[in-house]
């Protein structure tokens, strides 16, 4: 019973230093972290009904502009390099209100741009003709200084309230 309560204490623990990391932020307003101005806006808002329960959608989006002073790339050394998709994502908003009903979003992640680069390689048509073929293939992510990226979800949120929203880095410094 004792391992129980101190697990439980260092959950809440945990939990509690990554709320702490979280600055929120309200609509139309402009946040610094480490570097990046995060913006966050309602785009729209409607009245729903689910299961005869009234609720707020709402379509918000984040802009993220990169002030830090430098760019931020990542190299993938092979196509099963996994690590990089992960590694992508900037900036996390967390919609603590949000109820995610119709497979709607409670996070949203802002993500570095993708570096498409274009293989040619040799394949066969129909007729077995040999033909050269382009495969467009992400050989890393990046986000240059200045450069500005916009990620857009859903929130469903209890009928009268506004989505609560915090905001905090995934960048590993």
């Amino acid at each position: 019973m004792k391992w129980t309560k101190k697990l439980a204490f260092l959950l809440l623990f945990c939990g509690m230093a990554a709320i702490v990391k979280a600055q929120q932020i309200k609509d139309g307003e402009t946040v610094n972290i480490n570097g990046f101005a995060v913006t966050y806006t309602v785009v729209n808002k409607e009245k729903i009904n689910i299961k005869d329960q009234n609720f707020d959608r709402y379509k918000v989006l984040a802009s993220v502009k990169n002030n830090s002073g430098k760019s931020f790339n990542i190299r993938l050394a092979s196509s099963l390099d996994l690590s990089g998709i992960s590694n992508s994502k900037i900036i996390e908003l967390d919609c603590t209100n949000a109820t995610g009903a119709r497979l709607t979003s409670k996070k949203l992640q802002v993500s570095m741009k993708s570096h498409l680069i274009n293989v040619t390689y040799a394949t066969k048509d129909k007729d077995g003709k040999t033909i050269s073929a382009v495969l467009p293939v992400t050989a890393g992510y990046y986000f240059d200084q200045g450069q500005v990226i916009e990620n857009d979800a859903i929130f469903i949120v209890p009928a009268g309230e506004t989505p609560q929203v915090a905001v905090r880095s995934l960048l590993k410094n």
